[in-house]
């Protein structure tokens, strides 16, 4: 199944302890990369974060945004990591001897700094294991919006498909007549010096000339990227390296009908073909 790697999505659930919100926005990239952005007191998730995303996806960067609110009422205590919290004054006083100015250290600086504020263990273990369940709900609707959105890029690489088959046929349809009229072109302009030329030198010359405007093998290798385009979009994993691969070899085989084109026909025939690919180019760069 064809997916993209653009896509967002945002799961919440409600508990008897509070409710959590997961945010996942994702985009293309060259491998699979993984950014929590969790908030503290949740820090040990990341490591399952990132197995569980691995579960689901194979390339792009996705961002994970986690947001905790607790139901602990205003009178609950507030346990404070001791040795953290003296940790942070005794590098907070260090950095104040520099700069004088500053003032005395703010209690409340060191109460939210990382790992000082303690969640009651209790709870902190029914979040965390009810934060990866819902964490599952967010990538299932990550990965249904990527399969959405990747049919809609299948079909619109399709289309540009046809069109290249299109433009295929048509220059396999002209070529002879083209090339015959070349050659009666080169004949008549050669017949003109036929006192002055060797008629036998002459004739080489033109089959060496219709040999090289002749682009029978670069229309045949375009049909066969085609069919093997549309092939490797109905299988199943990640194609997109595989495509990427296959837009620049038809650039290549649009690239060679341009140079060899020795009328306007065939010229607009490989400027299109070139505008049909860089198309499908940029679009696949969003495909898993």
């Amino acid at each position: 199944m064809t997916r993209s790697m653009t896509a967002f999505a945002r799961a919440e659930g409600t508990f008897e302890w509070g409710s959590l919100t997961w945010e996942l926005k994702s985009v293309n990239h060259r491998y699979l990369e993984v950014y929590p952005k969790l908030a503290e007191g949740y820090r040990d998730l990341e490591q399952v974060v990132r197995e569980t995303v691995r579960k689901y996806l194979n390339r792009g960067k996705v961002e994970l945004q986690l947001k905790v609110q607790t139901n602990l009422d205003a009178s609950a205590a507030i346990e404070v990591d001791s040795e953290r919290a003296q940790e942070v004054i005794t590098a907070l006083s260090k950095v104040n001897e520099f700069l004088p100015k500053a003032g005395s250290i703010s209690p409340s600086v060191v109460l939210n700094w990382p790992g000082v504020q303690v969640l009651p263990e209790l709870d902190r273990k029914a979040i965390l294991a009810d934060a990866a369940r819902v964490l599952n709900d967010a990538l299932e609707q990550l990965k249904e919006t990527r399969a959405r959105e990747g049919a809609e890029l299948k079909t619109f690489i399709k289309q540009r498909l046809e069109s290249v088959a299109d433009i295929t046929t048509q220059v396999r349809a002209k070529m002879p007549d083209i090339l015959q009229r070349q050659r009666e072109n080169l004949q008549e302009k050669l017949n003109e010096l036929s006192g002055e030329l060797d008629n036998q030198r002459v004739e080489q010359e033109i089959v060496l000339l219709t040999q090289k405007a002749d682009v029978d093998e670069e229309v045949d290798r375009l049909d066969a990227h085609v069919t093997e385009v549309t092939r490797v979009l109905d299988q199943k994993g990640p194609v997109g390296r595989r495509l990427d691969f296959l837009m620049q070899e038809m650039n290549r085989e649009a690239n060679t009908l341009s140079s060899k084109s020795i009328v306007t026909e065939t010229t607009q025939c490989a400027v299109e073909l070139k505008v049909l690919i860089e198309q499908m180019r940029e679009q696949i760069q969003n495909i898993e």
